[in-house]
């Protein structure tokens, strides 16, 4: 196997981890607030900060791979994932890593009140936002390895 091809699979790897944890912090928010119980709202803001290290290190892995097999001038469906990275990293880091340390700390202090609400409102738009990126990114990235057909 080349470095090259070493570098295609854990670019793979670590993007579709991203996106299942971004699905899950999703999810389980979701199921929380459902299900209107405080312990659980607490539980999983609690979980979803414990795990954002392993989330920021599967983007920074994500990001650093895409860069090195473009070689920094990326062209056609490369361009499009690296314009899409482009709005989801800055959205991750100014709105979503906020919210979620504000919305842990609120939980923390079982202060479900309107910021606590319209945090998290803004926090599932923007986290919804980035699953789409990383979803059209990982189909991009399929059919740049011919996995799928591009349209003609």
């Amino acid at each position: 196997m080349t470095i090259r091809q070493v570098l295609r699979l854990v670019h793979a790897v670590v993007g579709v981890i991203a996106f299942v944890v971004i699905a899950c912090f999703l999810t389980a928010t979701i199921r929380a607030e459902i299900s209107g119980n405080a312990p659980a709202i607490i539980a999983a803001k609690a979980w979803i900060v414990a795990k954002l290290p392993f989330l920021i290190v599967a983007l920074v892995l994500t990001g650093a791979t895409g860069a090195v097999l473009t070689g920094g001038k990326p062209r056609g469906l490369a361009a499009r994932k690296l314009l899409r990275m482009k709005i989801a990293a800055p959205n991750g880091l100014l709105i979503l890593i906020p919210a979620a340390l504000f919305l842990e700390w609120k939980a923390q202090r079982a202060e479900f009140d309107a910021a606590f609400y319209a945090v998290q409102v803004l926090e599932l738009v923007a986290g919804t936002l980035n699953l789409v990126l990383f979803a059209l990114n990982i189909r991009d990235g399929l059919k740049m390895c011919g996995r799928f057909r591009r349209a003609a």
